[in-house]
């Protein structure tokens, strides 16, 4: 560990424009309650329709779905904090510590009996990782623009710009980071012919996701729970389409005008606040939702293939 930081402590790639991430920013904290429904209910989701959701339910890390959702948001706030993505700041240093819990329990897996590596591959694989980059960048500004988030052309693609250089963080490797808008596309449309439909798991985790999210906002109220899981559920499928949410076994339900009737009602609500109230609003939503340990950031990495199994981490 003290290796990897020593090499790359003043390396960047060639290509890193840190300036261009300014536009992606400020679009970001304008439209941050709107990001988080679609990345919530759309892009995690998604994400998990592929053997990904594999590996976290074979360490059983899905019983800790809200810990999980919670971590999300928290490295999404801090990746589009300004300059949260420099070298001593929270959105480099979560990104990195994706990377090395990534390749733990890539070991942790493929050195135990659990994980079948001919039928299912690498564990968290490369691949995975590439792919899973262009879901949350590309996916995260179909969506988002879906449930009412407006973006300019240059917010998007320096949106774009700040996922390809997290991906790297993260370790994907150059040869298969995207560099575009149209290769992020391409990339996610391979990605998705590669995989097998989804299976048990991916049909686990996207609805202890959706199930997770009165819990992470703090909603205690159970007539409330229900209608903001029924909600939820609306708007996922009117996301993802009937198809995905058929194969996750969504309850049946009807998503016409879902969007339409989530979109009047924030317009409605967003006009009744000015910008600089909103952009707080929004970061004060992100932070409620978001999971911040005592003691700060560790390093602490997984020790046992089961995560009740494991030290503390």
């Amino acid at each position: 560990m003290r290796d990897f930081f020593q090499n790359i402590a003043n390396v960047d790639p060639p290509w890193l424009d840190r300036e261009a991430f300014r536009p992606g920013v400020r679009a970001f904290y304008a439209n941050a309650d709107l990001i988080l429904v679609a990345f919530v209910t759309g892009v995690l989701v998604e994400g998990f329709s592929t053997l990904i959701s594999k590996s976290f339910n074979t360490t059983k890390r899905v019983e800790q779905t809200k810990r999980r959702l919670m971590q999300n948001n928290r490295q999404l706030l801090e990746i589009f904090y300004p300059e949260g993505l420099n070298r001593n700041n929270a959105g480099w240093k979560l990104s990195t510590r994706v990377r090395f819990v990534h390749a733990q329990i890539r070991y942790l897996l493929a050195s135990s009996e659990v994980w079948d590596s001919e039928s299912w591959g690498t564990p968290l694989s490369a691949a995975h990782l590439g792919y899973a980059t262009c879901t949350f960048s590309q996916s995260m500004l179909n969506y988002s623009r879906k449930v009412g988030a407006k973006f300019t052309k240059t917010a998007q693609l320096s949106i774009l710009d700040i996922w390809r250089y997290t991906g790297y963080v993260m370790g994907v490797p150059e040869s298969i980071l995207f560099t575009s808008q149209e290769e992020a596309k391409e990339i996610r449309k391979i990605g998705l012919m590669c995989e097998p439909g989804p299976t048990k798991d991916s049909v686990e985790m996207a609805n202890n996701l959706i199930k997770a999210i009165p819990a992470v906002a703090g909603i205690t109220d159970p007539r409330e729970q229900k209608e903001t899981i029924e909600l939820a559920y609306r708007l996922s499928r009117a996301l993802i389409g009937h198809q995905l949410a058929n194969q996750y076994n969504y309850p049946k339900s009807s998503s016409f005008l879902t969007l339409f009737v989530f979109r009047w009602k924030q317009f409605l609500q967003k006009h009744r606040s000015d910008d600089s109230i909103k952009r707080f609003n929004n970061f004060n939503k992100f932070l409620h939702m978001s999971v911040y340990d005592r003691g700060g950031l560790k390093y602490e990495l997984p020790d046992h293939v089961h995560n009740e199994c494991s030290s503390k981490w």
